[in-house]
């Protein structure tokens, strides 16, 4: 498991040529970085992610997980033998995204970093309380579509990957006001 990761970012920063700091529509001027906090928030509340890995011969790969925010750290898994979990062995950059799909309102989220595995029964857990607290009946239910998950993290029939962000980018969107800001860590 990775060190705790970044609670505040090391720099933020608006990027006044992706934002309405330069449009002429009232309220554009006032845009200003949006703050980790929010980003943070909904890292933590998103349900959906998309993780993008590269294959070894160059190729693209990008698909639907669900993912956790545990302490500064991003968790998601595949199986073992899938097509994202051949690409991080590989090579463990990757991009893990989220947001909405509205013009008018939201904030879509990119944060890079490095896939590693997790394997310390320890941390596995805390991993697990984690999607259970934020995905409730979904995993701890019978019925649930991902039931059973956590007994296949501590078996190793799911892999559980970290992804502590060393850059994240935030695109907002408020009554047609965009910013786009980055944080480093």
């Amino acid at each position: 498991m990775p060190d705790q990761g970044p609670t505040t970012p090391r720099t933020t920063e608006l990027d006044a040529r992706y934002s309405s700091a330069l449009n002429p529509r009232p309220g554009a001027e006032d845009v200003t970085a949006t703050d980790w906090e929010r980003a943070r928030r909904q890292l933590a509340a998103a349900e959906i992610f998309w993780v993008s890995t590269v294959r070894p011969d160059g190729r693209l790969h990008v698909t639907p997980v669900i993912a956790a925010w545990h302490e500064g750290v991003l968790y998601f898994s595949t199986g073992p033998g899938e097509q994202k979990a051949r690409n991080l062995a590989h090579d463990g950059h990757c991009a893990v995204t989220t947001g909405g799909n509205s013009l008018s309102e939201g904030l879509d989220l990119v944060i890079e970093g490095t896939a590693e595995p997790v394997s310390d029964p320890v941390a596995l857990e805390e991993v697990i309380a984690a999607y259970e607290a934020k995905y409730g009946a979904h995993i701890t239910s019978p019925e649930g579509t991902f039931h059973g998950i956590g007994d296949a993290f501590r078996t190793g029939n799911a892999v559980v990957f970290a992804v502590a962000p060393t850059t994240a980018y935030g695109f907002g969107r408020e009554d047609g006001v965009y910013s786009h800001t980055r944080w480093t860590f």
